[in-house]
């Protein structure tokens, strides 16, 4: 029997082991190429939150001094600002008005493969970031976790058609899931989040993508917490409430909260999609001078109310929430007010916070007219959950998002019954919910199907 030479053993497993190698670079490159989306896409949405949070917050903090220190800036800056937002909004940004969330919805309930550039594209990413922190930086009474959902959506909306990543299917789990990161990393609620794309997004659809979203809002927020720590949106709250011995409480804040969250849905509705014919023809013929409108009457309002409505409303929320100060009877009114006229206007930004806000100043009436009813830390918890819940109609995020928010775990159980009485009582008001009824406006109107008539052919004769 023949033997092997002795330099030729070295040969055979230098072949093998270029063989394993080989392997192990085309498994991994594979693995990459068919998962490199759920890395780098989220890692873009940690990234883009961590801006837009810190951007915000000096957005919030330069209009406060500005306006604090000349009274009168906001009669110039607002009309001014509003106009050229809404110029630049439909010049060279359109599809970035409003919340974002809206056009999320519409893309994701859209039924065709093809991408929606319209509604979700990089360029629309860029605008929203930059306009959103504009608008807050000159005292517009929004939020940036709408505009951070959109933003996220249409990060991973860019991915779509890449590769393997094709179909309605696939396109539906990339916007779901940036959609669900933007809202973990607006607020640090990775919990939320996944509720909100479960709850609000995927309405219309049986919500399929869960180990895609899970990661997507895994791998963003540990962006989040590497850059910005394990913080709590509005601090730590150790208020206790005992459910069972506080119904009446629970009632009366979901009962108020819901209704005000039904009626400024209603109200945002109507100025969307139903207003008067004269305002409608009169904010379609002339949008800038309409939005400069909406700005004057934004700054006179907080002018009148010392400042207090402009930006997000996160400071006068968190002292009131840490029981350091009362807020003024008027403050979640003018809060609601100011938040529909920024809305009238077009520009974009979301109601998120703002609503937050409203919540607080409805929390601190109640409280003062039943101040027995429960400690007043527990009413303020309680009925910006509900107003959320029924600004939103998504209960369960409304909930989450307070507790995740506040770090009032043991606040569950009267939080989840306030939030479910509001959404009742807001459905008996506004029947459908805000954010489907805006998502209406942007869906594509169904194709035209060919009548008898209209065929090609020869002519038929009729006989008499």
């Amino acid at each position: 029997m023949p033997s092997v030479r002795p330099d030729r053993q070295p040969r055979f497993r230098d072949y093998a082991s270029r063989y394993a190698f080989r392997k192990f670079i085309s498994k991994a490159i594979g693995f990459w190429h068919r998962g490199y989306v759920w890395i780098l896409g989220p890692l873009l949405v940690g990234l883009i939150g961590v801006f837009m949070a810190t951007a915000s917050d000096y957005a919030n903090e330069f209009n406060h001094r500005l306006f604090s220190t000349f009274w009168f800036v906001p009669l110039l800056v607002l009309p001014a600002g509003f106009a050229g937002l809404a110029h630049v909004t439909r010049r060279y940004f359109p599809g970035t008005q409003g919340s974002g969330i809206q056009q999320t919805i519409a893309a994701i309930d859209d039924m065709g493969a093809a991408k929606r550039s319209d509604l979700l594209s990089l360029r629309i990413a860029f605008g929203k970031t930059i306009m959103a922190v504009g608008a807050l930086a000159i005292g517009a009474s929004i939020g940036r976790e709408g505009p951070t959902v959109q933003i996220g959506a249409s990060i991973m909306h860019a991915f779509h058609g890449r590769g393997p990543f094709k179909g309605a299917g696939q396109r539906r789990a990339f916007i779901l899931a940036g959609g669900a990161a933007g809202i973990a990393a607006a607020f640090n609620t990775p919990l939320a989040g996944i509720m909100f794309a479960i709850e609000e997004l995927s309405k219309k659809h049986v919500f399929n993508a869960n180990s895609s979203t899970l990661i997507t809002v895994i791998v963003s927020g540990l962006i989040s917490l590497s850059l910005l720590g394990n913080y709590t949106y509005f601090g730590s709250t150790g208020v206790y409430l005992a459910w069972q011995n506080s119904l009446t409480a629970i009632a009366v804040c979901g009962l108020i909260g819901g209704a005000g969250g039904g009626i400024f849905s209603r109200l945002l509705v109507i100025a969307s999609l139903r207003m008067p014919a004269r305002i409608a023809v009169y904010a379609k013929a002339r949008p800038l001078h309409f939005a400069a409108a909406c700005g004057l009457a934004l700054a006179i309002l907080g002018i009148c109310t010392g400042g207090m409505i402009f930006g997000t409303g996160y400071q006068p929320t968190r002292l009131t929430l840490e029981d350091s100060a009362t807020l003024p009877w008027y403050f979640g009114i003018a809060k609601l007010a100011a938040t529909l006229l920024t809305s009238f206007a077009g520009i974009p930004g979301g109601i998120f916070a703002p609503s937050l806000a409203v919540g607080a100043g409805l929390g601190d009436n109640i409280a003062a007219l039943f101040p027995s009813i429960a400690p007043h830390s527990a009413i303020i918890l309680m009925v910006m959950a509900s107003y959320l819940a029924g600004v939103t109609r998504a209960p369960i995020t409304a909930f989450i998002i307070m507790m995740e928010m506040t770090d009032s775990n043991h606040m569950l159980l009267p939080l989840m019954s306030a939030t479910v009485i509001a959404n009742a009582v807001s459905k008996l008001i506004c029947p459908t919910a805000l954010y489907q009824a805006l998502a209406t406006s942007f869906e594509k109107p169904p194709a035209a199907v060919p009548s008898a008539s209209d065929e090609v052919g020869p002519p038929v004769l009729k006989h008499k």
